[in-house]
């Protein structure tokens, strides 16, 4: 890695250059290794327990509690995780933690394929889980320290999307495997492990801070510039508009987690789809979740504000659907409405947060997923518990109207130092301007 230093008062040291964008092969690469270790980690190991479920319940004697505690835990250990991995993503590098996170996701897959007892098939529901967290830092950091400016958006915006690439891939594999879930599991063991071993090749593994102008580490002099005191640190670190970020995502988070956990096997109970077409369903679900990959464009034509209260407004509507009285046909339009709006508003939060965390984007993007998370560990056991008091119909429309209270969290206005009016606009929409000083 390069360094450069300040000589006029002799005092600096060597601090690091960011090195020069891949070039166009180079970003290709790693936009396909990135988008398909998330496919891998959140579409077949994260969330292709909510497609098996029915199975793992039949197997294990498994109670809507038990199996709402599972998935809890699994959304717990990705918080972890994803703490774990930003705090050590800059000091070894986006490659070497974007290969520990396949790996973690190939043991857990393997681990639930051979589960003989519910304990080993929660640990490995909980390892899976976890590969989710240990993906995303490094695949942000990568994309900041490599990709070209004009390119990072809509780059990390189609990484993104691997969520619904990955569970759009699950539902065939669950088709083709009806008898044996066991199989269908090694099967992702096996993607994962591949997808381990290109993200090797793939992914940069520079470890310099993507913080400070032009994404590199802050110098001596800008440190000594910083604002003193714990009360200013603070508030650098969390800029106004911080708070509603945090409510919107948890938000999401808990309005989702029904269909996530219970989506499949609320098709099969409530409304009475046969296994082949409520795996339809989740293929479809996935297949438009991967249009998610369009959410920079929305949220900069209509503005966040816009695309995030629509966006919610949909996962509402959709939410409530999959347990309605409906034709087939409306369950699926149901199903494909809610794939493309939750990786929509997961896209649509990466701006948010970038917008509001302008010298520290990746800062603005942990929290927002990191939020998710915490939310879907605290709502997947409460709907749980819910549908065995009240039935899933109740459960999936509680969801539905956090989404709907969701929609009325709007951005605020964003401030920051190193922010440029124009960036602002195109993230956040029409916003006041900043008071001069």
């Amino acid at each position: 890695m390069r360094t450069d230093s300040t000589t006029a008062s002799g005092s600096e040291g060597p601090r690091p250059i960011a090195p020069a964008p891949l070039d166009a092969r180079g970003t290709l690469r790693l936009t396909g290794a990135g988008l398909s270790l998330i496919a891998v980690c959140y579409g077949l190991a994260r969330f292709a327990y909510g497609l098996f479920l029915p199975a793992f319940r039949r197997d294990f004697a498994l109670e809507a509690s038990t199996a709402g505690l599972l998935a809890s835990g699994s959304y717990a250990a990705y918080c972890l995780a994803i703490l774990l991995s930003t705090v050590l993503t800059p000091r070894i590098g986006g490659r070497a933690l974007a290969v520990i996170a396949g790996a973690v996701a190939t043991t857990g897959t393997l681990l639930i394929a051979a589960a003989p007892t519910t304990a080993a098939l929660a640990l490995g529901v909980l390892l899976a889980g976890s590969s989710t967290g240990a993906a995303s830092p490094p695949l942000a950091h990568a994309v900041a320290r490599s990709v070209a400016p004009a390119a990072r958006s809509r780059v990390q915006a189609v990484i993104n999307a691997g969520t619904g690439l990955g569970v759009a891939m699950a539902g065939p594999v669950a088709l083709l495997t009806l008898e044996s879930w066991r199989l269908a599991w090694l099967v992702f063991a096996i993607a994962c492990a591949a997808v381990t071993l290109w993200v090797a090749r793939a992914v940069p593994s520079d470890t310099t801070p993507d913080t400070g102008p032009g994404g590199r580490g802050p110098s001596p002099a800008e440190q000594a510039a910083a604002p003193r005191g714990r009360g200013k640190a603070v508030r650098a670190r969390l800029p106004h508009g911080t708070a509603r970020l945090v409510t919107a995502a948890a938000l999401l988070g808990i309005s989702s987690t029904a269909v996530w956990t219970f989506g499949r096997s609320v098709l099969m109970s409530t409304a009475g789809m046969s296994e082949v077409a409520s795996t339809i369903a989740w293929i479809v679900l996935g297949a438009f979740g991967a249009l998610g990959a369009a959410a920079g464009d929305l949220a900069e034509r209509l503005g966040i504000r816009a695309a995030w209260a629509s966006g919610m407004a949909v996962l509402a509507v959709a939410t409530a659907a999959f347990v309605l009285p409906s034709p087939v046909a409306v369950t699926l339009v149901a199903a494909a409405a809610f794939g493309a709006a939750y990786i929509g508003l997961t896209g649509v939060l990466l701006l948010w947060g970038t917008g509001i965390h302008t010298e520290r984007p990746a800062i603005g993007v942990g929290i927002a997923f990191l939020v998710i998370a915490l939310g879907q560990a605290a709502g997947s056991p409460v709907i749980g518990a819910l549908t065995e008091r009240s039935g899933a119909t109740a459960a999936f429309c509680a969801a539905a109207l956090t989404a709907l209270v969701g929609a009325a969290v709007r951005p605020g206005k964003v401030e920051g130092s190193a922010a440029d009016e124009r960036t602002l606009r195109r993230l956040s929409g029409r916003l006041p301007r900043a008071p001069r000083r």
